[in-house]
């Protein structure tokens, strides 16, 4: 018996573990990617590379939904226009901007400035009611925020329309977040991955075809030196599809303080290997800001562990004594903290998972 106990326990570390080490492969795999395909490859164009993937996206959930390997969680009309499509337009921004940074700044400094989004969310958060305002997140926040500009001021490639449109990424992301736990969850709205996919990225397609239609289509038409590798882009896509599975993956077998170190890992992993790969420069005055912000978020996630922590026996006790209904099953809150719904994952989960993407 002790045997097997052991054989379980080793088999359900080794499957975490995994899970763990294919995020964070993917993850990096996925910045690495996009960096080379707009700085690299010949072709800057960000809009248009975020429409690739998510038209592969698309195709992919739709063919997952109507082939049967998926079901696709039913969406009315009134759900959609209310819920899905600012949460797809949110993301759209969030992919545009987000990738059009790569063009002006580094991997490693990206990766710096995305250590403020779980503060950020927290301050989104508090700006629609759903985190309460402490003076101890704020202390949290102002450290975060003073470790950033040390690693700012020591960053040789800095650029102020990629730092703008980084933080710019960070708001939006963070908003998209508090938004699917206010329009999804509170509506008990649970999206898997593939139904996540299959509602989503057709609509932010959508959003990010106009601009590109206008913005960056007459570019390329009239850039002779600009270089469609389809095999790489399609390879992009890919990789992207993969990650959105593997992040639902992760979210569904790991705790969330395994997630936060797996999310440290991948950061530190790509600075690293943004030196090694881009040789971009790191100096000290960068890792010593980085270092600062690095403690900062990681007492906050450990306060928000803490918490999640906290608010579990009171749950199982509502649970407990909830009324069953006529199925026989028990009536539980729409908003979980175990992160196992699609969409974004329960609150905690959902901070932990944006602030290492």
């Amino acid at each position: 018996m002790k045997k097997e106990g052991h054989e379980s326990i080793g088999s359900q570390l080794l499957v975490q573990y995994g899970c763990m080490a294919l995020w964070i492969s993917l993850s990096a795999a996925v910045i690495l990617v996009n960096k080379y395909v707009l700085s690299v490859s010949g072709f800057p164009y960000p809009i248009a590379l975020t429409c690739v993937h998510m038209a592969f996206c698309s195709v992919l959930a739709f063919l997952a939904v109507k082939l049967g390997f998926a079901e696709a969680t039913p969406i009315t009309a009134d759900q959609y226009i209310r819920c899905i499509l600012p949460i797809g337009l949110l993301f759209a921004c969030v992919l545009w901007s987000g990738n059009a940074a790569y063009l002006y700044l580094s991997v490693s400094f990206i990766q710096m400035l995305k250590a403020t989004t779980p503060l950020v969310v927290y301050c989104v958060g508090c700006g629609f009611g759903t985190e309460k305002f402490t003076l101890n997140s704020f202390t949290n926040m102002i450290i975060v925020v003073f470790g950033i500009a040390i690693a700012s001021y020591g960053e040789v490639m800095f650029v102020l329309i990629g730092v703008i449109l980084q933080c710019g990424s960070i708001v939006c992301e963070s908003t998209r977040l508090t938004l699917v736990q206010i329009l999804l969850q509170k509506r008990g709205i649970k999206l898997n991955p593939v139904s996540t996919l299959y509602h989503i990225a057709p609509c932010c397609f959508v959003f990010l075809f106009l601009p590109f239609t206008y913005i960056e289509l007459p570019k390329i038409m009239s850039d002779p030196d600009v270089n469609i590798n389809i095999p790489l882009l399609l390879g992009s896509a890919s990789i992207a599809f993969g990650l959105n599975m593997a992040v639902f993956l992760l979210i569904g077998k790991t705790s969330a303080l395994t997630m936060n170190i797996a999310g440290v890992v991948k950061d530190w992993l790509l600075i690293g290997l943004s030196v090694v790969i881009f040789g971009n420069t790191v100096t000290m005055i960068q890792l010593f800001g980085y270092g600062i912000s690095f403690c900062g978020v990681m007492y906050y996630n450990y306060q928000k562990i803490l918490a999640m922590k906290a608010a579990q026996p009171a749950e199982k006790v509502v649970a407990e004594l909830a009324p069953a209904d006529k199925d026989g099953d028990n009536k539980t809150p729409l908003l979980g903290t175990n992160g196992t719904h699609g969409g974004g994952g329960g609150t905690g989960y959902a901070h932990a998972v944006s602030a290492k993407n």
